[in-house]
């Protein structure tokens, strides 16, 4: 294990987590906050010690599969942690583990809070709070990727430790230019929404800070109210949007060369946006049924704005859902699971999975009906290996392995009805903020104990990095040979001190 590589990546995170904490320095100064000295001073520490881990480049900076998942958990954990700081020395949110809650679920795009009133925050604190959404939606690795050449090989391993789906490959043949020219996408669509925005008549933060949320599929709002506030044009940009970003990125790669018409074959993409067209004709006749709604444009534009929220896992609400009939609360519980496109900034399982379980399914119908059919599972029009089927069938077996398991330990801390802990734990896991009951769209996480919010902050990041680069911490073999290579390098300058070659 090259544990060198490690930290240095760490100390470079720490240099663009400096260069982020500018950007509320910023919003301070427009605003005239004074809170924006802390951001100041935290911006030149972090610099400061990411100087010092990066001033000598290890000799060796290969990056293999060990590295690259530990490289990004613990870049992960840095960002929420030190992230957190601000919230807590401007006032904003006095409990530190309270702000860790916070930041985690904004890095990691979740969007639970722990904030009975979100206006009562500053300005920068709302900015930052709203832009760590921003970074965590594409992944803050593949923008370290895509500003420098931080690696001088292996560079997938860092990009699949981080990115969302099954399988992550190269848009382009360099990993540098495929990451730069994911956040061209990602930028250039943020910048769209933000435009449109503020020309429905958001004021220009609002506009930016709701885009920030949208592009991560986050749902951090900036008002008490959430989105009821705006105006229902604004809401309609604004979950338009959502669905886009819910997107796998390969799409809008393929629709801007020569590939359109592949681009449109995507099964996975033409999955989601079924799913998501029965799902709204779903709620919305529920909605009237139980004259929910009494306007038939209005339960359309709720179904549609909280179906698109809920399964590109964005958590922004527009409506109480809580309230809502058994039905439409049962649909939106099942989106919460399966979640958005592989390779989108969403969360969840991702259709791609979904779309895969099922025809192995399927698969296994037939061969048990005819044993001596030959059946290939097929996406796209091309047929999967084995190595992905299996590996998908292996991520379902452990992504439910620890729902159960954080349910269960949600359980022993806290005593709630069932509603309350199975959809926080669905909610925070998923990436999607909002669940049901005391943890609903109008309510917020702050009555919980401080074990069952480091349940929740460890459901967070293991959902947002799919699982294994959290998970390969507790794994003792991996400790068992750091420690080996520990040992040995001192000993290697033990000698090397002492005249030895």
């Amino acid at each position: 294990m090259n544990l060198k590589v490690i930290f240095y990546i760490q100390g470079i995170i720490l240099k663009f987590e400096a260069a982020f904490l500018m950007l509320p320095c910023i919003v301070a100064f427009i605003y005239r906050e004074r809170q924006g000295l802390v951001y100041l001073v935290l911006a030149l520490l972090c610099l400061a010690a990411g100087t010092l881990m990066t001033r000598r480049k290890p000799g060796n900076m290969t990056i293999y599969a060990t590295e690259g998942l530990l490289s990004v958990a613990f870049a992960w954990i840095l960002l929420s942690l030190t992230g957190a700081v601000p919230f807590v020395l401007t006032g904003d949110i006095p409990r530190y583990i309270d702000a860790v809650f916070e930041t985690a679920s904004g890095f990691t795009t979740t969007g639970a809070s722990i904030l009975t009133d979100v206006g009562a925050l500053t300005k920068s604190g709302l900015f930052w709070r709203s832009f760590t959404h921003w970074i965590g939606g594409m992944g803050v690795i593949v923008f370290v990727l895509a500003i420098m050449p931080m690696m001088g090989g292996y560079n997938m391993h860092l990009m699949r430790a981080e990115s969302p789906g099954p399988t992550v490959g190269k848009l382009v043949p360099k990993m540098r230019d495929s990451a730069k020219l994911l956040y061209i996408i990602y930028l250039a669509l943020t910048l769209a929404e933000t435009i449109i925005l503020f020309i429905t008549g958001l004021p220009l933060f609002d506009a930016l800070t709701i885009s920030f949320g949208s592009a991560g599929t986050g749902g951090f709002a900036v008002r008490s109210s959430g989105m009821a506030d705006y105006s229902i044009l604004s809401q309609a940009v604004i979950a338009v949007f959502i669905v886009m970003f819910g997107i796998n990125f390969n799409f809008y790669y393929l629709i801007r060369g020569k590939d359109r018409k592949q681009a449109f074959k995507m099964t996975e993409v033409k999955g989601y946006l079924i799913l998501i067209a029965v799902s709204v004709a779903a709620i919305t006749a529920d909605l009237l049924f139980y004259h929910t709604y009494l306007n038939p444009g209005r339960a359309l534009h709720e179904a549609f704005f909280q179906v698109g929220s809920i399964i590109t896992t964005t958590g922004f609400a527009t409506a109480d859902f809580n309230v809502w009939p058994s039905l439409s609360k049962s649909i939106l519980l099942i989106l919460m699971f399966i979640g958005a496109c592989a390779g989108s900034t969403g969360g969840g399982f991702k259709v791609s999975r979904v779309l895969i379980l099922a025809k192995s399914f399927k698969q296994e119908v037939i061969r048990l009906l005819h044993p001596r059919s030959v059946i290939t599972v097929k996406m796209d029009g091309k047929a999967l290996d084995k190595e992905t089927v299996r590996q998908v069938a292996v991520y379902a077996a452990v992504y439910i392995g620890v729902f159960v398991a954080s349910f269960l330990l949600i359980n022993v801390f806290e005593e709630h009805d069932m509603e309350t802990t199975f959809s926080a734990v669905t909610a925070c896991y998923n990436n999607i903020g909002p669940g049901f009951s005391l943890v609903g769209p109008m309510a917020n996480y702050s009555f919980l104990s401080v074990p069952a919010k480091l349940i929740l902050i460890f459901d967070m990041l293991a959902g947002r990095l799919e699982l294994y680069p959290i998970l390969i911490l507790f794994v003792p073999e991996v400790w068992t040979k750091a420690k080996k290579q520990a040992a040995e390098d001192a000993a290697r300058r033990k000698r090397y001190r002492g005249g030895a070659v």
